[in-house]
């Protein structure tokens, strides 16, 4: 058996360290490689967002938009619905986080273009309110 005396310095300490080697490496055989086993994981295709309806847009007419992608979680409001300025319309779920998407103005519900579960992207339309 061969030993080695070695000085290590970590952070600025010095250390005599003594190093014995067990066997060498061109003796001994490689190990044998095992191949790992193949398994097959069902992956489910991601829920599309419902399709947006062609709505006319007016003089007016608010567009609420999805601020960041993400899940609807909740949606509160329905065509029809009178809203005040800060009523909540809707919840979006973007990074396990629940963002809350409420209305900038005063008026009613002209069209709702999600519902609960659906994914969106930044910029897509989620509501639009007539003055």
């Amino acid at each position: 058996m061969n030993k080695m005396n070695l000085k290590i310095t970590i952070n600025g300490t010095a250390y005599d360290v003594e190093v014995e080697k067990i066997g060498e490496s061109s003796s001994s055989p490689a190990p044998k490689s095992i191949p790992a086993p193949s398994i097959a994981i069902p992956v489910p295709a991601p829920k599309e967002s419902t399709p947006q309806p062609a709505v006319q847009l007016s003089a007016g007419d608010t567009k609420i938009s999805a601020p960041m992608p993400g899940k609807v979680n909740k949606v509160n409001v329905k065509t029809g619905d009178t809203v005040h300025t800060g009523d909540l319309l809707l919840i979006l779920e973007a990074m396990k986080m629940m963002n809350e998407i409420a209305s900038p103005v005063t008026g009613t519900i002209k069209s709702v273009s999600v519902q609960a579960g659906d994914n969106v992207k930044p910029g897509q339309i989620l509501i639009l309110l007539s003055a």
